[in-house]
């Protein structure tokens, strides 16, 4: 390549400089992932997913990539974390060995597999940084697409934060909407539906986004033409591509190659300007890309791929390319009459010498650091551990398990665990001090490693929703009976007025107010950016409040129906659910969804799939309000928490006349409280949402017939009854029955378990427990369907009475 270097243009030395850099950069990525490869099959590492390959686009994507901007990716894209200083070289390892150091390993403190990047988004204490002065990278997905939903959701906070008023003073999240998202995802990823329904989204709503692909040919050891109808990529994307017509939507689309770094640096600084200033969306196509060690550590390429492919790939390595193009980069000097080179042949093999070394010498860095805290631990067990042997009188025993344990050449935590844990079986019966001195041990590094695996799955800091003060609703001397209706649309209007950032989205939200007019009149009042109508597209509805959540702002997602929930479940619980966690504590996006559920007629609007919910997003509270004051009172105490949540209304209950407190947006409902509406004598009677009015409704029949139940409203289920209230009334009453309109041994297991093992309430039952279920069908449809199909007032008075027949036959005969 031949240039004309002038004053008008950058500097010759400069340019040297940044291209030089932009080498060293690929090198230092590339030979970390080689290192890396060779570090688990050596087996000081588990396993590893690289990025080789993909290093040059990354490079020409960091030179765009702004402060305040987002990346959502997957595990491809380490040489971009290198190049925007997420980690270092011994942050990469560090993560490559699972360290839980957090300074060693600040993206996850050991919890994510090795290229799966977070940056710090809030600080220790939960409090948001100030995301505008940091380049942002929300924590990596594994699941493929997984990604995607959320990116739309990160590119369509900008496009709030330029649109809503009240948000101008946000400028710890935004300039004025100015941020980019950028995505990536590799060509194979791209056949999944995530990805089909959140560019649809992207190109309907006009948001600025960059979606990278990154095109190598294969999915695993699945060829692209056997993924896509196209085997040209850009050719599928036509459809969605912008006319020259006025006011045309859709997206821009850009080519370039993969080794090529000319075109891959005019291609991303095209891309953002679009992006930027005309705030559309922009797919850039990478094609001709490799992946030189195959998809991962755990399988070799070769298997799969031709001999002519792997030759082509070798000869076609963006390094090696780029190498080529540097070698043959040649400018001329106006001043001096000379021509003038980037680098030559020597000093690449020069510094490729010196970075080969620079990343081995900081992989054996991190190594030793992290094998000198396990060793520490390692020499601390076994001298606790000699001590007792010399007390013991099965030290024969404790020698041997001690010598198997020495012979270990590299023992790792649960080698110790394991060690310290046999051992103490073997003592059980003893009682010395060198005993008590491991004990004192083993519960110490047991709480540390507590900390390091098992903490923050839910936040821990101020923000918490357990810690917002209860305030009950206040009626006036004769309050106002309404619909349910009513209790939340002008608990909305109230919170829409208070905080500004209040999002709300989702099918028939907007211009009807959605399907039971919750928002009745709201769009009206607040705009439709504020409450908008989305398309049928549950799983980016979920991504878009995620990642707008990330962002800064509070949206509301609305599912319209609680089965609907199920084509969202992969966001809720691969991303939303494991955010906090997976970052340790580093990342949140306070999402309100809510859904309405339990009773409608028919098999795909009457479904209860709590049981599959609760356990796929452990990580999202779960509440479950029986009425709309109860309800309203949850958004009041989310939207002063920094949590997830998913609130699930009564279906039923929109109806259903309530008194209207006049306290509306400022009383709370506790989280984590049970609430018991009944108060009884002979059985505790445990349900919530749409079964408590079916189990109210049982209860005058059962007093009629000489029962007294005590009825206890759960109100939310995750979490579960923190004040362990439940055991209380088992002590009361000794008898326990579970009504729930999930099919058997959906959420009435987890409830019984709660009850049974956590609150350890079997000591106080005289009576086995009982569980009172719907069918293991969905429910038919009519009126009928649902008698036969879900617990009805007549099951839920026979089941009761069956409990005290058999306590005391005499009392309360057989019905039939």
């Amino acid at each position: 390549m031949n240039s004309t270097i002038s004053d008008a243009n950058l500097s010759f030395q400069e340019f040297k400089k940044e291209v030089l850099n932009d080498y060293r950069l690929c090198l230092i990525s590339r030979y970390s992932s080689l290192l890396a490869r060779k570090e688990v099959l050596s087996g000081k590492a588990k396993f590893a997913i690289l990025g080789d390959g993909k290093e040059l686009p990354q490079i020409a994507m960091s030179k765009v990539f702004k402060n305040g901007d987002f990346r959502s990716g997957y595990y491809r894209d380490q040489t971009l974390a290198f190049a925007v200083g997420e980690i270092t070289i011994e942050n990469y390892f560090a993560q490559l060995y699972a360290d839980t150091d957090d300074q060693r390993e600040p993206e996850s403190g050991g919890r994510m597999m090795n290229c799966h990047y977070a940056t710090h988004l809030i600080d220790e204490e939960g409090n948001w940084k100030v995301l505008t002065e940091q380049k942002n990278n929300a924590a990596d997905l594994s699941p493929t697409a997984g990604q995607i939903p959320r990116l739309f959701g990160l590119a369509y906070a900008s496009k709030i934060y330029r649109n809503c008023p009240g948000l101008e003073d946000k400028i710890q999240f935004s300039h004025q909407g100015n941020e980019i998202a950028f995505g990536t995802i590799g060509d194979a990823s791209t056949s999944e539906g995530h990805f089909w329904e959140a560019l649809n989204a992207a190109c309907a709503l006009q948001i600025p986004m960059v979606l990278s692909i990154w095109d190598d040919g294969y999915g695993i050891s699945v060829e692209s033409s056997k993924q896509r109808a196209k085997d040209d990529f850009s050719e599928l994307l036509e459809g969605f591509k912008r006319t020259k017509e006025k006011n045309s939507r859709g997206c821009e689309i850009i080519t370039a190659r993969g080794w090529d770094y000319a075109e891959l640096i005019e291609a991303y600084a095209r891309a953002e300007k679009i992006a930027r200033e005309k705030h559309i969306p922009v797919i850039i196509h990478v094609s001709e890309l490799t992946q030189p060690q195959g998809h991962s550590s755990s399988g070799s390429h070769e298997r799969y791929k031709s001999a002519e492919r792997l030759e082509w790939e070798k000869e076609h390595d963006c390094i090696k390319k780029f190498r080529e193009w540097i070698i043959d980069y040649e400018a001329y000097d106006q001043t001096n009459n000379q021509k003038i080179q980037v680098a030559t042949e020597e000093e690449l093999l020069s510094l490729e010498k010196e970075i080969k070394q620079l990343v081995k010498e900081h992989q054996k860095n991190e190594w030793n650091k992290f094998r000198t805290d396990m060793d520490a631990l390692s020499n601390q067990t076994v001298s606790l551990i000699s001590a007792l042997a010399d007390e013991s009188v099965k030290k024969a025993f404790i020698n041997l398990e001690k010598e198997n344990f020495q012979q270990l050449s590299l023992p790792y935590k649960k080698d110790i665990f394991h060690f310290i844990r046999k051992v103490l079986r073997i003592v059980r019966e003893e009682n010395t001090q060198a005993k008590t001195n491991l004990l004192t041990w083993y519960n110490q590094i047991s709480d540390n490693e507590s900390l390091n695996y098992n903490s923050k799955l839910y936040t821990d800091t101020r923000y918490s929703a357990l810690h917002v003060p209860y305030i009950a609703p206040v009626y006036g001397e004769n309050p106002e009976s309404v619909d349910g209706r009513i209790v939340i649309r002008d608990n909305f209007d109230k919170l829409f007025e208070k905080y500004p950032e209040i999002i709300a989205f989702g099918e028939d939200v907007g211009k009807i107010g959605d399907v039971n007019q919750g928002f009745e009149g709201l769009q009206d009042k607040y705009g439709s950016y504020r409450i908008s109508d989305t398309g049928i597209r549950e799983s980016t509805i979920i991504g878009q409040g995620l990642g707008m959540a990330m962002r800064g702002l509070r949206p509301i997602a609305e599912i319209q129906y609680l089965d609907y929930v199920l084509y969202g479940i992969q966001t809720l619980s691969d991303d939303l659910a494991s955010l906090s966690y997976r970052t340790k504590g580093r990342q949140k996006a306070p999402l309100i969804i809510r859904t309405r559920g339990h009773r409608l007629e028919g098999i795909w609007h009457s479904g209860s799939p709590m049981g599959g919910i609760i356990n796929y997003i452990r990580g999202i509270y779960v509440l479950v309000p029986r009425n709309f004051v109860q309800a309203a009172g949850f958004y009041n105490t989310m939207l002063q928490a920094d949590e997830p949540c998913l609130i699930i209304e009564c279906l039923n209950g929109y109806r259903l006349k309530e008194n209207l407190p006049i306290n509306l947006g400022e009383f709370t409902t506790p989280v984590g409280k049970i609430e018991i509406t009944r108060e009884g004598k002979d059985i505790t009677v445990v349900t919530y949402g749409a079964t408590w009015k079916i189990v109210s409704e049982a209860a005058k029949e059962l007093q009629t017939l000489g029962i007294d139940i005590e009825i206890i409203d759960i109100q939310s289920l995750i979490p579960f009854d923190l004040s362990h209230e439940i055991v209380e009334s088992l002590k009361k009453t000794n008898r326990l029955v579970i009504a729930d309109e999930d099919v058997s041994g959906g959420a009435s297991s987890y409830i019984l378990q709660k009850i049974i093992e956590e609150q350890n309430g079997f000591q106080y039952l005289d009576s086995a427990p009982k569980t009172i279920t719907a069918k293991d069908h969905r429910p038919a449809y009519g009126s009928d369907g649902d008698y036969f199909s879900k617990p009805s007032v007549d099951d839920v008075v026979e089941k009761i009475y069956e409990v005290m027949h058999e306590v005391n036959p005499t009392e309360y005969p057989k019905i039939s």
